[in-house]
């Protein structure tokens, strides 16, 4: 596709969003300008991404004046996700890694405790590779240790051996968890919340410091070692926040880990969501995670903030919806009004918005189908800020294996009226 026609097709998509009413918008100050403050005209976003975001801050924050509609009592909601929204680069690994490194992981009395799906095979592989040596309770040696090393980063971003098998079986909700994605938390059972986010803390501040496109070795494996802020995205929520708007963030990470970086957006600990362990009577992380919408604590975690389950979380922590009422999506003024994310795992938050859909383009399928099928014009579609994909030559198989179902299998991507979106090419992207 030549870049004449990805970008008349990208101003064919970004046509479609309705002007918002003139009533809506805020009146001019005396000066001739807003009285919603504006985001930086100095930072570049694709198209004119920055003036629709600005004409949703404009319409819903609480700066235009009174207003009724979607938010926390009179406050709208924004939420984000974290990793490859906020910022470049997967925190959560960026923390596994240093604490591989700096010997943090502690040794489980057996590895079948860590999660209820690790096969038969994953366990023995476990404890083969890492050793019964080192008491239970203590720090493993996996700064020297490469076969342990290797086997839990394998299983960590694989959800495989490092012979190529499947780490985890049995059954889960694949729009509520992924086993993978539970079972980091685990690996830090028997610390406290306060020592994981202190070496989350460390983490960030070597990734912070290395240079755009830095590698570092974990094991025999080659991970990212920087990690940045993107500065369009620091700025958004900085202006929401400005604008009265109520931002939280949803991630699939772990919580301590995760607190450790939203603090440099403003965002506190009680507007993070993430996945959260419950503590023992010593304030010490157990292999038991929290449940959501009526659905019980759990070995391994059985429900998480992943796809449906960051609707769960959402809805309780910012809503104050409870129950099973918690899992569907809610009336308009219990939604946010922007959801931003890059990722299928967002995909439920980001579709839950009122005002704008704000997707960070890394392929994937789910989230790429709605949002280039644009049903009700409120999708916005940005490259990557740093280091962004190129086109995606085959396009998004959304009639056929976009969408995953609960069971794991894949199927056509549906609108809400149950019609399949279509395939979809790829408009969006850096080059």
């Amino acid at each position: 596709m030549s870049l004449a026609v990805t970008l008349t097709a990208a101003a064919v998509l970004a046509a479609t969003v309705p002007a918002v009413p003139a009533a809506a918008r805020p009146a001019a100050d005396g000066n001739g300008g807003h009285r919603c403050p504006q985001l930086s005209a100095g930072l570049p976003w694709y198209g004119a991404n920055r003036e629709r975001l600005q004409s949703v801050i404009d319409t819903y924050g609480t700066c235009s004046g009174p207003r009724s509609g979607p938010g926390r009592g009179d406050r709208p909601v924004a939420v984000f996700d974290w990793d490859n929204t906020v910022t470049k680069n997967d925190i959560t690994d960026l923390a596994v890694a240093w604490a591989l490194k700096h010997d943090k992981i502690l040794r489980p009395e057996s590895w079948s405790d860590t999660s209820p799906w690790l096969t038969e095979e994953a366990v023995r592989t476990l404890t083969e590779a890492c050793g019964t040596e080192v008491p239970a309770g203590e720090p493993l040696p996996t700064s020297t240790d490469t076969d342990c090393t290797d086997e839990i980063f394998s299983i960590r971003s694989e959800a495989a051996l490092t012979n190529g098998h499947d780490a985890f079986a049995g059954d889960w909700n694949s729009r509520r968890t992924l086993p993978q994605y539970a079972w980091v938390p685990q690996l830090f059972a028997g610390h406290t919340e306060a020592e994981v986010t202190a070496y989350a803390r460390k983490s960030r501040a070597e990734a912070l410091a290395a240079p755009v496109g830095a590698t570092q070795r974990v094991g025999s494996h080659t991970l990212h070692a920087y990690a940045r802020y993107y500065p369009q995205i620091v700025d958004l929520i900085r202006t929401l926040r400005k604008a009265g708007f109520e931002v939280w963030v949803d991630s699939a990470g772990a919580t301590p880990v995760t607190v450790a970086w939203t603090g440099g957006v403003g965002v506190d600990r009680e507007h993070t969501i993430a996945i959260r362990n419950v503590l023992d009577r010593r304030g010490r992380i157990t292999y038991v995670q929290k449940g959501c919408g009526g659905e019980p604590d759990s070995a391994g975690g059985a429900v998480m903030p992943y796809i449906e389950g960051k609707r769960c979380r959402l809805n309780e922590e910012a809503f104050g919806v409870t129950g099973p009422d918690a899992w569907r999506k809610q009336p308009p003024e219990k939604r946010p009004v922007i959801g931003a994310g890059d990722s299928d795992t967002d995909v439920t938050i980001v579709g839950d918005a009122t005002g704008a859909h704000l997707v960070v383009n890394r392929n994937k399928p789910e989230l790429m189908c709605r949002a280039y099928d644009n049903a009700d014009g409120a999708w916005v579609v940005n490259p990557m800020f740093i280091d962004p994909l190129p086109r995606k030559d085959d396009g998004y198989p959304c009639s056929t294996t976009g969408y995953t179902r609960p069971d794991g299998t894949l199927g056509p991507v549906l609108r809400e009226d149950g019609s399949v979106i279509p395939d979809q090419a790829d408009l969006v992207h850096g080059r």
